[in-house]
């Protein structure tokens, strides 16, 4: 039967269990003699039979008289055309429709409506994996029974060309090759496109081995489900890399969402490889990022508050480091930037996707470059901040100088007591009167001298292990003294209540 078919036929055998379509007859032909060897389930003999029919009988329908016509490709099969008032859902080849009219098992995995036309399951594109071709196409997983564990079976073999692209690509790391046959599964929903999604108590099962999944992130908030990270399962390393056929099985958890599973030859990409991409045809001109400045800056009549200046740190706010490749979304009102290269590399390791200035969705193609941030970084080095003005220019935000850690200070003079008792007073601004108001000391910057000698010690109070040490050795002094001489007067406080020290 597979040998009489003509390549319409071919194709639309390949096309039911998710091969490639592509190639001349006796490649086709190849294939789908290699499903009857290795692979001819009852739903594939089932598929061969109606398609040997249903050409013969056609072929038998079509009227005598007119022998002399040449036989169209696609007048071969009127029948599928007539069968046009049944809705149709295309499988993977871009001109090849499966009438919905049979109803069957596509690879085991979901069944065809038979009276509406559903939309198709989309799945969001993933930046960091190109997408190459597509070997099946979202299709449901449906229950077989009522049971809670269930298993899809898939069944389907890569092209020569496609085996070829997986052998010569690159290896990103020991084992794990650029070019990927992933599989990806998200709800079963057509309103929009969906993120990957796991079913509860996946396994996927390649050939004879079970592929790993991803597990779950450990929670470290009470009472908080720890979340699993649903990334595309790589099954490359398991899979026939020739022309033999490929099986894979899917166990999932049947607990009423409707859930769909595609597979994807994928080309993976690096962070770097995307910000270099994002440097070739993401960067904003300088001038469109100053006429931005201005729409923002721009007075507002209904608004009582006029805005002079929007102030921008030139530091990433994910890692508290200098800007090197400032970044924005499109979609985002704010003029901060973020590192392009950090935020490529977290999403590598962990897809958010997520602003960190305003925590608002920022994905990867509506990042754009800073040209006019861009061109600050590289003209002011010196600081960490600068301020957008009105008329779109710009100018530093330097941090004030610190105060210096030794500051001018008045010395104050600690000088022996005069005969009665009392200190004198130092005069430090150089004038004929006491800075503190006590007695002595008419224009000696240095306190008063008794008998033609300096009676006073200078100490900086500024500096605190001088001050004790020096303070200590004194006390000990006269200590001595007072064990030799006997007691001596008491020294009393230079300084008049109310007063606070110079420092």
């Amino acid at each position: 039967m597979v040998m009489s078919f003509r390549v319409s036929d071919l194709q639309m055998l390949l096309g039911f269990v998710g091969r490639s379509k592509s190639g001349l007859k006796h490649e086709l032909v190849t294939r789908a003699l290699q499903l009857v060897q290795f692979d001819c389930s009852p739903e594939l003999f089932k598929k061969i039979k109606e398609l040997y029919e249903t050409r013969y009988a056609k072929k038998s329908s079509e009227p005598v008289s007119q022998p002399h016509r040449p036989l169209d490709p696609l007048t071969m099969h009127s029948t599928y055309e007539r069968a046009s008032t049944v809705p149709r859902t295309p499988l993977t080849g871009p001109n090849i429709d499966y009438p919905v009219l049979y109803g069957k098992y596509l690879n085991g995995l979901g069944r065809l409506p038979a009276k509406t036309l559903k939309p198709e399951v989309r799945l969001v594109k993933l930046p960091f994996f190109n997408m190459l071709d597509e070997l099946l196409k979202p299709t449901e997983l449906v229950p077989q029974n009522n049971e809670k564990l269930q298993e899809s079976p898939c069944i389907f073999a890569l092209t020569p060309r496609q085996v070829e692209l997986i052998r010569n690509s690159r290896e990103l790391q020991p084992g794990v090759k650029a070019v990927q046959v992933v599989l990806r599964i998200c709800y079963s929903d057509t309103s929009s496109p969906q993120e990957d999604q796991y079913p509860p108590n996946i396994a996927v099962k390649v050939n004879h081995s079970y592929c790993s999944v991803p597990g779950y992130y450990p929670s470290n908030k009470p009472g908080v489900e720890p979340k699993r990270p649903c990334r595309p399962i790589n099954l490359t390393h398991l899979m026939y890399l020739s022309s033999a056929t490929n099986r894979i099985t899917v166990t999932w958890g049947n607990y009423g969402k409707s859930y769909s599973v595609a597979l994807y030859l994928v080309r993976q990409l690096t962070s770097s490889e995307l910000l270099q991409r994002l440097k070739t045809i993401g960067v904003k001109h300088p001038e469109l990022c100053k006429a931005l400045v201005k729409e923002k800056l721009r007075l507002d009549p209904d608004s009582e508050i006029a805005t002079t200046g929007v102030r921008v740190s030139l530091i990433c706010p994910l890692v508290k480091m200098r800007l090197s490749v400032p970044c924005r979304a499109e979609t985002c009102a704010h003029l901060q930037c973020f590192d392009a290269v950090f935020y490529l590399q977290m999403n590598e390791k962990k897809p958010t996707w997520m602003c960190p200035v305003c925590d608002k969705p920022a994905p990867y193609d509506q990042l754009i470059i800073d040209g006019l941030l861009s061109k600050i970084l590289s003209e002011c080095e010196d600081a960490d901040e600068i301020e957008y003005l009105v008329d779109g220019s710009w100018c530093p935000i330097r941090a004030e100088k610190e105060r210096s850690c030794s500051p001018q200070c008045p010395i104050l003079v600690l000088g022996t007591s005069d005969t009665n008792g009392l200190l004198s007073s130092p005069n430090v601004n150089g004038g004929g009167g006491s800075m503190l108001g006590g007695s002595g000391g008419g224009g000696s910057t240095m306190g008063s001298i008794e008998n033609g000698k300096l009676g006073a010690d200078v100490v900086d109070l500024t500096l605190d292990s001088s001050s004790s040490s020096e303070e200590e050795e004194e006390e000990e002094e006269d200590e001595e003294d007072e064990d030799e001489d006997g007691p001596r007067p008491k020294r009393r406080c230079p300084f008049q209540k109310g007063l606070v020290s110079a420092c």
